[in-house]
């Protein structure tokens, strides 16, 4: 075993002062054998490691966080040597902002001030820093005095100012004209501002106001006096060179010379030019001469460069040599690039064939996965220098996010198809992506969860137990690299590591700005991804049903036990801590947190198991056999398996020496157990509802004879129900559970001493309610669209046409066979619940009231016996299902017969109400079930 290496030792520093985010180099010893053994660095007491760059075992660069201490250590701590030592220290500048209207006696860059919160970037407005009160005194509300003054004076002015109100600003303009009550306008006028704001103050406030505004003015004038003091030195040295120069000029304007004071010089420096043509012409041409010839070599070198550029390029390529390649092709871009030479633009183009394969090849290396965070930093730049179309920047975060989403679906799918003997976590089998995972450095630096574990730990450990693990590793070692790219995207380092403005690092900022929601999507979507792959392994009751396939699957798996979960826990309780020192957003975290509370409410639940079976195994037990209520065992059944329940939890939800006390959280905790265990009956329901014929075989049969005077007498075995009569019978056992079992069930927590049973009666209730709707839907759906849907087959059987039909002699046959099967409907529900009639009748005539009104309104023309036959039917129709109008069939009729021509004739008319009465009188039999004689309340 070798010796253990020195903890860290920090001997400088540089810079040893500066603000956030500068960038400094920190020296010393021990300071780790590489990235992977660097696990901590702060300065101040703030956590630098996102940005640390570790150079070698002496030197680090890293970023100065924003932190709380204004001066303080530098503490580095590495898997090797363990937490370090400090002998210099870093002191935080927090630079004093200077705002748009101080003075300075220094330049001051102009710039926007901008609030960093998410989109709270809008820039503040200058004048939004003028002073609001430049008086010093309060401002008038509503044209009357605000001021609080003694109970004397207020009773002695309340008459005068009682009716006094704001003067109308067109007044104002009229009074003053061209003038403004804006003390920012160049048109201000002092009346106008104190009648606006003041026309209530006294004489003695404005008095006060005079004396604030002099004091304003002494202040700002001995503040300018200061800044000109301060740069006296300055100005008398100015002055002093002015005055030494007027002087100079003084005494050379008394010689006496020709012309003006320059003449003289002037022909001075004539003279000595010709003299230096006649020295040096020779000189000079043959300088010309040599030029030119450079220049033709220069050309020609130049050209040289652009024909051998493609060949270059190939090679760099092959090299490795982007940097090369890319410092070619902008030398090239910028002496050929709008070149109208044809045998230059040839070869041009060439070129940028060549760079565009380049683009394809580094955006292909930036996608491609598993990569290094300097890698993919690397070809960004790459790609941003060579002008890349798009924001190669964000692909590769995209990227990334579909890989990481992509490992820890392989690793459920893993353990799904294989068993845990073959499966190692130690690393020594692992196929596919989490082999190449198990190598990459992030995940070495990111670490592990697990402890040294025996030799058999992997044979004895649940699947489960092993999945999480592994899962945790995969998403704490891939994660804190995702997190530092998006932080490089977002500050522009991606394309400049000295943090210098530049227009490609302006457009990044601008595009992360853009791509702030997206990003927080894709960590929700990682985070609820690891919640849901871990609730398929260990809470698949609380995925929805479509996405058990994707996360499930553990059914045949060892059930765990109190420990394990306990296990677990902790394992889930790391990986939240390891996201959350990202400083990721805790809302981003929630949904941890919440299947952290589930799996600590689920250790409790495990001693609940048998009732959850219990609850299962009452769908086996239906025996369709329905009572007077309409309803069948189950229901009460249930509620038997609910009352045991209470017994049990009894004692496990007794507080042990050492244990949380989980009655802290009373209403949480039993609102949680009950919402499950209802829910597995809930689900059993809905299960029973979608039931084959097939699957009915081993049931009890129910068998109703119509005829009888007790509807539910007949009720023997030998007749299996339809699909659609298992939906009446389940949405009759929701009223129930709704109306009375779950109020039953309230009664008896409260006797055992839960609290929080309205929020547990909610919860229920509203699982139920969503049942009830689902299968009143699916039970709708299926009766009400045969009958819907035969409407336009029989109003057009025979080619019937509304534009040349003959006098109508009667009601239609189509309009008889969907009254008989509305009647139908009616027959079956009525069989088992009377109170089901109306809610399921109005649904069904709605319906076929909707599509008798879209069929009216798609004839285009109607012929005088066509609108009085469409009439008659609509009527017909309306008045035998009168008693189940609602408001939304109501209004289907109207439209249905606004659409038909109006009836003028008095013999029309006659004839409609004689065919009507005519219809009534030969339906009355069948349609005596839809008076609301024959439909009483059952009681319950």
């Amino acid at each position: 075993m070798s010796r253990a290496r020195q903890p860290p030792l920090v001997t400088g520093i540089s810079p040893k002062e500066g603000a956030a985010w500068t960038k400094v180099t920190i020296r010393g010893e021990n300071l780790g054998t590489g990235p992977a053994d660097l696990i901590g660095l702060s300065i101040c007491g703030h956590n630098c490691l996102l940005t640390a760059e570790w150079m070698s075992a002496s030197k680090i660069v890293c970023r100065v966080g924003p932190a709380k201490d204004d001066k303080g250590e530098i503490i580095v701590t590495t898997k090797s040597g363990g937490l370090g030592t400090s002998t210099v220290s870093f002191k935080l500048i927090r630079p004093e902002r200077i705002g748009i209207l101080d003075q300075s006696a220094v330049w001051v860059d102009e710039m926007n001030y901008y609030d960093m919160r998410t989109n709270r970037n809008k820039g503040i407005s200058p004048l939004s820093l003028r002073p609001s009160n430049p008086l010093g005194i309060e401002i008038d509300k509503y044209g009357s005095r605000t001021h609080q003054y003694t109970h004397k004076n207020r009773s002695a002015q309340s008459h005068r100012h009682k009716h006094k109100c704001k003067i109308p600003q067109k007044d104002m303009e009229l009074t003053f004209p061209g003038m403004s009550g804006d003390f920012t306008s160049e048109n201000f006028s002092a009346t106008w501002y104190l009648i606006e704001n003041h026309a209530g103050s006294s004489f003695e406030q404005l008095k006060i106001a005079a004396s604030n505004l002099k004091k304003q003015a002494t202040k700002k004038n001995e503040g300018s006096l200061a800044y000109v003091k301060g740069g006296l030195s300055t100005f008398f040295e100015a002055q002093d060179a002015l005055s030494a120069i007027h002087q100079r000029l003084e005494s050379d304007g008394t010689e006496k010379v020709e012309g003006s004071m320059t003449q003289r010089l002037e022909n001075i420096l004539n003279r000595a030019s010709d003299t230096a043509d006649t020295l040096f012409q020779e000189v000079l041409g043959r300088k010309d001469k040599a030029d030119s010839t450079r220049n033709a070599l220069n050309v020609l070198q130049r050209f040289k460069f652009l024909f051998n550029l493609p060949l270059n390029i190939e090679r760099n390529i092959q090299k490795g040599d982007y940097d090369v390649v890319i410092n070619d092709y902008e030398k090239a871009k910028s002496l050929f690039g709008n070149t109208e030479v044809p045998v230059f633009k040839k070869v041009y183009a060439e070129v940028e064939t060549r760079i565009g394969a380049l683009r394809s090849l580094l955006l292909e290396k930036l996608l491609q996965t598993p990569s290094t965070l300097h890698d993919q930093k690397r070809y960004i730049r790459y790609l941003s220098d060579l002008h890349a179309p798009g924001d190669p920047a964000w692909q590769c975060i995209y990227a990334q996010h579909k890989w990481i989403l992509q490992l820890m679906q392989n690793c459920r799918d893993e353990f799904i198809s294989v068993g845990a003997g073959v499966l190692d976590l130690e690393g020594d089998t692992r196929p596919s992506a989490l082999g190449r995972l198990s190598h990459t450095a992030s995940l070495k630096r990111g670490g592990s969860l697990r402890t040294p574990r025996p030799s058999t730990w992997r044979f004895e450990t649940p699947q489960q137990v092993q999945f999480v693990e592994k899962l945790s590793d995969v998403v704490i070692g891939q994660l804190p690299n995702f997190w530092k790219l998006w932080i490089s995207y977002v500050n522009g380092s991606l394309f400049s590591e000295t943090g210098e403005k530049s227009g490609q690092v302006e457009k990044s900022k601008k595009n992360a700005r853009q791509r702030q929601n997206d990003f927080k999507k894709m960590i929700e979507e990682l985070t609820n991804r690891l919640v849901k792959l871990i609730r398929g392994a260990l809470l698949p009751t609380t995925l929805p049903q479509g996405e058990l396939s994707l996360y499930g699957g553990w059914e045949n798996k060892t059930e765990l036990t109190g420990a394990w979960l306990t296990q677990i826990i902790h394992t889930v309780r790391g990986c939240h801590d390891a996201l959350s020192a990202l400083e990721i957003p805790n809302d981003l975290l929630q949904v941890i947190q919440d299947l952290l509370l589930e799996l600590r409410v689920h250790c409790l639940m495990v001693t609940l198991l048998h009732t959850t079976e219990d609850v299962k195994r009452l769908a086996e037990k239906e025996d369709w056999v329905v009572d007077n209520e309409g309803i069948t065992s189950l229901p009460s059944q249930f509620e038997q398996c609910m009352v045991q329940m209470l017994q049990s939890l009894k004692e496990p939800l007794e507080i042990k020496p050492g244990e949380i006390n989980v009655r802290k959280f009373p209403a949480t905790v039993n609102a949680l157990i009950v919402a499950r265990v209802a829910q597995v009956f809930i689900n059993c329901l809905d299960q029973l509802s979608t039931k084959t014929d097939e699957d009915m075989d081993t049931s009890h049969n129910i068998s109703v004879d119509l005829t009888s005077p007790d509807r539910f007498s007949g009720i023997q075995e030998g007749f299996s129900p339809t699909s659609e009569q298992r939906l009446l019978i389940i949405l009759s056992n929701c009223q129930y559970l709704e109306r009375h079992t779950f109020l039953n069930l309230a009664d008896h927590f409260e006797k055992h001493g839960f609290t929080g049973t309205e929020k547990i009666t909610r919860v229920s209730v509203d699982a139920v309610r969503e049942l009830d709707r689902k299968l009143f839907d699916a039970y709708i759906e299926r009766r009400a669209d045969p009958i819907a849907g035969s409407l336009e087959p029989g109003i057009y059987a025979g080619y019937f046409d509304w534009r040349d039909c003959q006098t109508p002699t009667g009601v239609r046959n189509y309009l008889k066979e969907a009254l008989v099967n509305i009647i139908t409907v009616h027959a079956e529900v009525f069989t088992v619940s009377k109170d089901l009639v109306p809610r399921v009748l109005s649904k069904i005539v709605e319906s076929v009231a909707d599509e008798m009104c879209r069929l009216m309104q798609c004839v285009s023309s109607f012929s005088k016996n066509g609108a009085l036959q469409a009439r008659l039917e609509l009527c017909a129709l309306r008045d035998a299902v009168a008693t189940y109008l609602n408001t939304d069939s109501n209004s289907s009729f109207k439209l249905a017969l606004d659409a038909l021509p109006q009836l003028h004739s008095g013999a029309d008319k006659k004839l409609l109400e004689e065919l009507l009465n005519k219809f009534k009188s030969s339906m009355q039999l069948q349609l005596t079930c839809f008076q609301p004689s024959s439909i009483q309340p059952v009681k319950r």
